[in-house]
């Protein structure tokens, strides 16, 4: 299979890139009005019975997400129910651009977490050096938090942090589902998972005593689930299939300008300089695990 980017797969990436940076911009107007536990439900649910429709009977679905229902279950958890309510808490608090720059962590506790828990993605130096650059970054953002004198509360900044560790995890787990047609993964998580958000909703919000939210966070509901989540999903799956897993994964770096944009022109958000700061190194240490950076430079010596 040709996994060269040409001009159509770089403009899909781009595309996914601002869908995904766009969840934050939907998830900071949709949490002001709708409890997170509730919000993440319905993210999921809609997603899911959108990517069943899009399945429309195909990939023999309904027999594998039979067979492996368990398996759907744990993925669902750490991929999506876990991570979303995480980050939805989190933007409680805090603004698109910098809930954005946190989780753009992702690939660094996956590299972590994979060397651990497999045997054929190990540490290599550069993949360490990319892992250090990234921390430090995340420090410089978290840091003003452990202090009074920080804008953001310090539990806020670290709850998309602890959903990247949970997307770390949940990117070694799904190798197990390299066999599996990709809407069918997509689709069964987010089955999965929307049962999993469902009893939290009504144990803890209440939702049908909840005033009904206004038209944009209805608006902004309906895009992340259809536009951000099931679309995203179908988009992200064929850049892999045409470009592979690696070329894929660059989408993390174009995920923070996105979301930081829209904040500021729609929402008004500003980023001090040392969010700027950490965020330049977190996408320096992404580049470096990505490993071009040094292959372009070995090629230029």
């Amino acid at each position: 299979m040709d996994s060269r980017m040409n001009a159509w797969t770089w403009g899909l990436l781009v595309l996914l890139g601002l869908i995904w940076g766009a969840s934050f911009f939907f998830a900071r107007i949709a949490v002001h009005h709708v409890p997170p536990l509730t919000l993440v439900f319905f993210r999921l649910l809609l997603a899911a019975l959108a990517l069943h429709i899009y399945i429309a009977g195909r990939f023999d679905f309904y027999a594998i997400l039979k067979a492996r229902w368990r398996e759907f279950l744990i993925l669902g958890l750490i991929n999506n129910a876990l991570p979303h309510a995480l980050i939805f808490f989190g933007q409680t608090r805090l603004g698109a651009g910098l809930a954005a720059i946190l989780n753009a962590t992702t690939p660094i506790w996956t590299v972590l977490i994979a060397n651990y828990f497999t045997s054929d993605e190990k540490l290599s130096p550069a993949k360490i050096a990319g892992c250090l650059v990234g921390l430090v970054g995340t420090i410089v953002l978290i840091g003003p938090g452990l202090s009074a004198g920080g804008e953001a509360p310090l539990w806020a900044l670290l709850l998309p942090v602890l959903a990247a560790i949970s997307y770390g995890f949940a990117a070694t787990y799904g190798k197990r589902f390299k066999n599996v047609p990709a809407p069918v993964t997509a689709a069964g998580q987010l089955t999965a998972s929307s049962l999993i958000a469902l009893p939290l909703s009504l144990l803890a919000d209440r939702p049908w005593a909840l005033a009904a939210p206004p038209l944009d966070a209805l608006l902004a509901i309906l895009a992340l689930a259809l536009l951000s989540t099931a679309f995203g999903y179908i988009l992200y799956f064929r850049i892999m299939a045409s470009a592979g897993a690696t070329n894929a994964s660059l989408v993390t770096l174009l995920v923070p300008p996105s979301a930081i944009l829209l904040g500021v022109l729609f929402l008004g958000e500003r980023l001090t300089l040392g969010e700027f700061s950490g965020m330049a190194l977190i996408g320096f240490g992404l580049v470096i695990l990505d490993g071009r950076a040094y292959h372009l430079l070995a090629k230029a010596v």
